[in-house]
């Protein structure tokens, strides 16, 4: 069955109709990712601080405020692993209608609370997100809700592709768009208003290696579906397109490629680190790309655009992630030392570390192990610093104070 594209018009109107709800996000301009990627020059599209977190609310709203006053009545119901499931919410909020929202198990619980601070009732059901949509479905034929979908719908795809109107208006330069695919109808809004202005602009996606559906879908042009997902990046962790997203995205995708986790982790550490800004993994997907030595991207010369898309993300995760970051920089070691005359020893270590130019993250006593001797207390410790080699000389001086000595490193 064919389907019909959305169209620069459908965009255009979908910015009138939600104008006075969204914000208008900043385009930060970074030379530091610039340099690392080999961009002429970088601009990061900050969905991440638009209301509700995230890009979702500009589809979400479009699409509701498009209901008739008896599919208001009769309320709505949707599933999201999260980002959608706010936009949802806050629509509601704002258009006085009753939002049910379906989640999956490995919902982050910062993005469940927010959703239920919106007003919305929120099930949980399902593993995974397809057994959240599959039960939502169910659910809305039984009660006559209107099934609000998080991104295989006209209207949906048309909110999300505002962003491509204010991208032009602030980047007009951009020669290539990184946005990460998740069901797909972010990057198609995106990308139909690109292709509209200029049919050479690059639309790149970017997928989590462990949900990577997309590519072998464009290529055999056929939906793909993926048997499970495994990645950290719960946002995008969908196990296929659908027929209104892969439609839309035959037409102005021109390219996909995977990113690792550990390469997204490294991309959220660097964008609390250089651009101040926090972002959840699957929002820092399409930077780990510009950066990957891996995926292989040739921006050399390039005006290039980063979609963030989203930053909920709870501080323990995002800890987390920042830690493998550092690792993945190769920024990060750990050690275990045996230290005599423990604690009084304590305070010569922080003062090597100190001295050094390193940061203490973890210093603590550890439970005895085989390698530890017995007259040496075990003590375990992390380290950030500048490099390998930083980090390395750290140790090296570590293992020549009194009483110190270095029993196992781990660097990166």
């Amino acid at each position: 069955m064919s389907r019909r594209l959305v169209t620069l018009e459908d965009i255009e109107a979908a910015r009138e109709r939600i104008d006075d709800v969204i914000h208008r996000t900043p385009l930060d301009t970074s030379r530091t990712f610039a340099e690392l990627s080999g961009a002429d020059s970088l601009g990061l599209k900050l969905e991440n601080v638009q209301r509700t977190g995230s890009f979702k609310i500009r589809g979400a709203y479009n699409t509701m405020a498009q209901l008739s006053p008896e599919e208001r009545e009769a309320g709505v119901i949707s599933s999201s692993a999260g980002n959608h499931a706010q936009g949802v919410a806050l629509a509601g909020d704002l258009l006085d209608i009753d939002t049910t929202i379906v989640v999956p198990a490995v919902t982050p619980a910062a993005k469940i609370e927010a959703t239920r601070g919106y007003g919305a009732e929120v099930v949980v059901e399902g593993d995974i997100y397809e057994r959240s949509y599959e039960y939502a479905l169910e659910r809305a034929e039984e009660t006559g809700e209107t099934f609000v979908h998080p991104f295989d719908d006209e209207a949906i795809i048309a909110g999300q592709g505002t962003i491509g109107l204010e991208l032009l208006e602030q980047y007009p330069s951009i020669d290539t768009v990184l946005v990460a695919i998740g069901g797909g109808g972010l990057i198609s809004g995106i990308g139909t208003v690109l292709k509209a202005r200029d049919p050479n602009t690059r639309v790149i996606g970017v997928q989590p290696a462990g949900a990577s559906h997309a590519k072998p879908s464009l290529e055999a042009g056929e939906i793909r579906e993926l048997e499970d997902v495994d990645t950290v990046a719960e946002g995008i962790a969908d196990t296929r397109m659908l027929d209104t997203t892969f439609a839309n995205a035959r037409e102005v995708v021109d390219d996909v490629v995977s990113v690792s986790d550990r390469e997204i982790a490294a991309a959220v550490t660097l964008l609390a680190e250089r651009a101040k800004t926090v972002a959840e993994s699957a929002g820092a997907a399409p930077l780990a790309a510009a950066l990957s030595d891996s995926v292989g991207l040739d921006l050399v010369g390039e005006h290039v655009g980063v979609v963030i898309s989203g930053g909920n993300v709870n501080l323990t995760e995002h800890a987390e992630l920042t830690r493998t970051g550092l690792h993945e920089l190769e920024r990060y070691a750990e050690a275990r030392l045996a230290v005599e005359g423990w604690p009084t020893t304590v305070g010569a270590i922080v003062e090597a570390v100190e001295a050094e130019g390193a940061e203490l993250d973890v210093l603590e006593r550890a439970r005895r192990g085989a390698v530890d001797e017995p007259n040496r207390v075990p003590v375990t410790m992390g380290l950030e610093g500048s490099g390998p080699e930083h980090l390395d000389g750290v140790l090296e001086t570590l293992s020549e104070l009194e009483g110190v000595s270095v029993v196992e490193r781990s660097l990166a």
